[in-house]
């Protein structure tokens, strides 16, 4: 009997006394639990790219090695495609578009399916980040545990984005940068509601981490003494970080617009793209290794000032490097691009330091590490149009507190100068393009949640086109609406509309009852609403045509009638829930 009451509670976990505490207590507690299952998500991503590396590592000086970002990213789109049924992508736009369209909601699959694809396309080389897929890993968590507990909507985005922070604060072992990454680009909004959980569940995946690989920042620093200087030539180097934002995203639209082409123009598997570009990024790593992979080596030497390649090798290994990411992330590979951000921006640190060096080789610039942590932050603000996550990232990864001058200079500098050039971040462009990003409690996303199917009001009286005036004045008599559907009596066909203000001037003359059929005053240009309709759209189409009301017509048949004061109650109402706290 005890047993049976347990598996009863289990399986209606909405009956458990946690449910009927506060509501952002609730949120706090299912915040821990996600932020701790992501954590250890993101601690096995880190160690099974550490595994992967450490296996790829003895293949790497044979002649064929270019085929093993290849090799990594076709079988990476084949686990993906065939095993799980999951299209390819970055991960953090299918992230928005869940909590942007639907609550939130994600399949259980999505849990682990970019760990296992990114691990395959990273660790073989390809040039991209684990960021991307443990956001995506540590989203699906939250979302699967809070359809568990059966949470509504609004608790369900939150407890997403407790998932992502979670993630992202163990990856990189940054807890204040995962809070305000999932604010500023998966949520969206900066309210108490979701950032007290979010931040509870940030500290508890950064924790995870701590606990099992120690409390190590990614990137040890110098300490830097910057002066007035060199904060103002900080302004040139946001200009340059601005630059090769714009240039990443151009190249990585190009490239998959390329290869898109290309696969339509040629027959080839689906898999064969990412292993065009996976092998072509292995050839670029024949030449130049430091593009292969996250390239966090590679960027440590920079931040201590120890990469000691001359001006042009630097600046070719930065255009090599964005190539590298467009091939990688443009042919269909798995991952992320903040790790080719901070590879990429040190990069851009470094060339400028040594241009203005070249040009003053006597004013005692700060040390060029200096500039290549400024160059990480310019490009990841640049890139994700989130200044903030730049600034926090930065600083937690390298411990860097004391340049945080500059560095909000160059964060903030960046963001402002690559949205004149790209309105919407990489992460949201396409969502922006497709109409799927909504902004919490804008017009847009409320309507979003409602259906022309839940607006319908049904209490109309249909009349006929060969009804008398009289008798139609008759059933006026009943009726407290002013539109009446006209319909076929022989077919029962929607054939138009009668709105009393415009017939007003024959229903009060007794002589027209017995003369004037319906057919000759009903209105029969009538715009008509489909039940799958777009509410946005019928909206809009309202307040053009000055109109308050609309029929619903479907396959010639009369629903009902949809109107402004329903929508506007509705409204209210959805409003209310997703605002509630």
């Amino acid at each position: 009997m005890a047993r049976f009451s347990v598996l009863k509670l289990l399986r209606y976990p909405s009956r458990w006394i946690l449910f009927r505490l506060d509501d952002r207590l609730l949120l706090i507690i299912i915040g821990a639990l996600v932020g701790i299952c992501s954590g250890l998500a993101a601690v096995a991503m880190y160690q099974g790219l550490r595994a992967m590396f450490e296996w790829m590592h003895h293949y790497r000086h044979f002649w064929w090695a270019f085929l093993l970002p290849g090799a990594g990213a076709a079988i990476a789109a084949i686990f993906l495609e065939k095993v799980l049924k999951e299209g390819a992508g970055h991960g953090v736009p299918e992230v928005v578009y869940s909590v942007s369209r639907y609550g939130g909601l994600m399949r259980l699959r999505s849990s682990f399916s970019r760990l296992i694809s990114g691990c395959l396309t990273i660790g073989s080389g390809g040039s991209a980040g684990p960021e991307a897929p443990v956001v995506m890993s540590g989203a699906a968590i939250g979302s699967n545990i809070a359809q568990y507990f059966s949470l509504n909507d609004r608790q369900r985005v939150a407890i997403v984005g407790c998932g992502s922070a979670g993630a992202l604060a163990a990856i990189f072992n940054a807890p204040i940068a995962g809070l305000v990454f999932t604010i500023e680009v998966i949520v969206g909004e900066w309210s108490a509601v979701n950032i007290v959980p979010i931040a509870i569940a940030s500290v508890a995946g950064a924790e995870v981490c701590r606990l099992i690989q120690g409390n190590q920042i990614a990137f040890t620093s110098m300490d830097f003494h910057v002066d007035l200087i060199d904060t103002l030539a900080c302004v040139g180097l946001a200009v340059f970080t601005a630059a090769a934002s714009v240039l990443l995203t151009r190249a990585l639209r190009h490239s998959s617009g390329i290869s898109q082409k290309l696969s339509q123009k040629v027959s080839m598997p689906f898999w064969m793209r990412p292993f065009l570009g996976g092998c072509m990024v292995g050839l670029i790593g024949l030449v130049l290794p430091e593009v292969l992979g996250e390239g966090y080596h590679t960027i440590q030497e920079m931040v201590t000032g120890v990469f000691s390649q001359g001006l042009l090798l630097v600046t070719v290994l930065m255009l090599a490097k964005i190539l590298a990411t467009a091939l990688t992330l443009g042919w269909g590979g798995s991952g992320g691009i903040f790790a080719p951000c901070l590879v990429i921006g040190s990069f851009t640190g470094l060339v400028y330091h040594r241009f203005i060096d070249f040009l003053g080789p006597g004013v005692g610039w700060v040390d060029e590490g200096c500039f290549a942590l400024l160059g990480m932050a310019g490009l990841v603000s640049g890139i994700l149009q989130a200044p903030l996550t730049g600034i926090f990232l930065i600083v937690e990864v390298t411990g860097g507190y004391g340049v945080i001058l500059p560095l909000i200079l160059v964060s903030a500098v960046s963001a402002t100068v690559t949205h004149a050039f790209e309105p919407a971040s990489f992460y949201l462009k396409e969502l922006v393009e497709k109409g799927h990003y909504l902004r919490p409690r804008t017009d847009e996303r409320v309507l979003a949640d409602l259906t022309v199917r839940e607006l319908v009001e049904k209490d109309c009286i249909a009349v006929y086109k060969n009804m008398k005036l009289g008798d139609f004045a008759k059933i006026v008599k009943k009726s407290h609406r002013n539109f009446f559907p006209v319909e076929d009596e022989n077919t029962g066909d929607f054939v138009g509309m009668i709105h009393l203000d415009d017939i007003r001037e024959y229903l009060f003359d007794p002589l027209l009852y017995e003369t004037v059929f319906l057919e000759q005053i009903m209105d029969t240009h009538v715009d008509t609403v489909d039940l799958d309709d777009d509410l946005t759209d019928v909206l809009e189409r309202m307040d053009q045509k000055n109109l308050f009301s609309m029929p619903v017509v479907v396959n010639n048949r009369f629903i009902g009638m949809i109107s402004k004061a329903t929508l506007l109650d509705k409204y209210r109402s959805e409003l209310m829930v997703q605002s509630y706290y």
